[in-house]
């Protein structure tokens, strides 16, 4: 009912996200529009994100006709793997990641819906976390992960949070160090990314109107601050 936050079929980790984000007067788990909401704050609908932006685009596009969204995000700065036993007589297992994720993460989803920034009645909230992830053995379902499968998040503090309201906010993640222009490769370098996932931040800034492209340099796209 709105006013309680439900958990019914509910991931640990959205459940713990949304408890976390939530404040007096909220409610939850309310139908907008043909669609259910994680929380609404007066005029504000909040939707808590922990998979793809893909599988939500739809969702999003149609709620901003008529509201105001914020799409709230976490990236795990920290992650800890957690491995049921695959016997009645097995232990579970814990260790650290060695993975760090970072804000620059959610390029990799934006990739999705990266001109959304640019629509008047959207933000974004990243919230980097501490993080489990538990995993279980399923040799069917897990082939690529050498069996094992991800059975759930479970959050264990918020360590920071970062609010994007327009695609100026988006700019000020920009290194100040680039060249003049600047190129994909630059990008992954200031930032220790790979080149693949440069050319994602590149796309969403560019259709952001945060960067415009201004020349070649052989194959590769030369950009500069717009």
């Amino acid at each position: 009912m709105p006013g309680s936050i439900g958990t019914l079929n509910e991931k640990p980790l959205h459940a713990a996200l949304k408890e976390w984000y939530a404040r007096a007067g909220d409610a939850f788990e309310v139908r907008v529009g043909g669609y259910v909401v994680d929380i609404v704050r007066r005029d504000l609908l909040i939707e808590i994100q922990t998979g793809t932006f893909f599988a939500i685009r739809r969702k999003i596009e149609r709620l901003l006709k008529s509201h105001r969204l914020r799409l709230v995000y976490p990236i795990a700065a920290e992650k800890w793997i957690v491995k049921r036993p695959r016997t009645r007589r097995g232990r579970e297992t814990r260790r650290k990641s060695p993975k760090r994720g970072a804000i620059e993460d959610v390029f990799d989803e934006l990739v999705s819906i990266p001109a959304l920034l640019k629509k008047r009645r959207f933000s974004l909230e990243v919230v980097l976390t501490q993080e489990e992830e538990v995993r279980r053995y399923d040799g069917v379902l897990g082939w690529h992960r050498r069996g094992w499968v991800i059975d759930e998040r479970r959050l264990l503090e918020v360590v920071d949070h970062r609010l994007f309201r327009t695609p100026r906010d988006m700019k000020a993640l920009l290194p100040e160090g680039l060249p003049v222009p600047f190129g994909t490769s630059d990008l992954a370098s200031a930032f220790s990314r790979p080149l693949w996932s440069a050319q994602r931040m590149a796309y969403c800034l560019r259709e952001m109107g945060v960067i415009t492209p201004v020349g070649k340099s052989g194959n590769s796209i030369l950009y500069a601050r717009a």
